[in-house]
């Protein structure tokens, strides 16, 4: 549907039901969450359908920012880091992963809401229960058909961040494992940085 097609829909149905909720036939597509009304914050667009997100424990809001802040700190100068920020992957592929580092130049403004798959280099996401399935299966596979040469995911190990690191390889198109980091996350791909988990308790 077209940004004019979807100011047209009705609120809701009859029982109370917003209209856009309900795909058409051939799925929605990435740009159309951007004219959808009311559409909840952070809502992720996998498979042509929509998917809503949950409210986050405070494990989750903690573990962003603890990535965020630490990878800001070893950051090069050609690339941004962005929290909570939709990235294009196809037609009808947009999720929303908890972190992303971009190139620079893929920053237009103020108004942007999403990325291209192709401006992205590393995805990070931390596993909520409602969204394991997604984060540690679905997620993954997609940002790897895209091209995006890091993934990233966190998991929750009794309050503290474990980190799952793979990278993107080019002869199976799929991620493979480079390590598990549970203390202290230190990586020189895709740029050095060395995080102490353990800073978590702190924030």
């Amino acid at each position: 549907m077209t940004a004019e097609v979807w100011s047209e829909v009705p609120m809701s149905d009859i029982r109370g039901v917003p209209r856009w909720v309900f795909p058409p036939p051939e799925g929605f597509r990435a740009t159309d969450l951007d004219h959808m009304p009311q559409l909840p914050a952070h809502t992720e667009l996998i498979d042509g359908s929509l998917v809503f997100v949950s409210p986050q424990a405070s494990f989750h809001t903690r573990a962003v920012d603890l990535i965020t802040s630490g990878l800001r700190r070893y950051l090069p100068s050609g690339l941004r880091v962005r929290r909570e920020m939709s990235v294009i992957l196809d037609l009808r592929q947009r999720p929303e992963p908890d972190v992303c580092v971009i190139q620079a130049d893929a920053d237009r403004g103020p108004d942007q809401t999403a990325y291209e798959a192709g401006d992205v280099t590393l995805v990070v996401e931390v596993v909520s229960p409602e969204s394991e399935e997604r984060d540690r299966k679905r997620k993954p596979q997609l940002y790897a058909e895209a091209g995006i040469a890091h993934f990233w995911r966190i998991e929750n190990q009794s309050g503290r961040p474990t980190v799952y690191v793979y990278e993107l390889d080019p002869a199976t198109a799929a991620y493979a494992l480079t390590g598990i980091y549970h203390d202290r996350l230190k990586v020189s791909v895709p740029f050095d940085a060395d995080i102490d988990l353990a800073e978590i308790d702190e924030l």
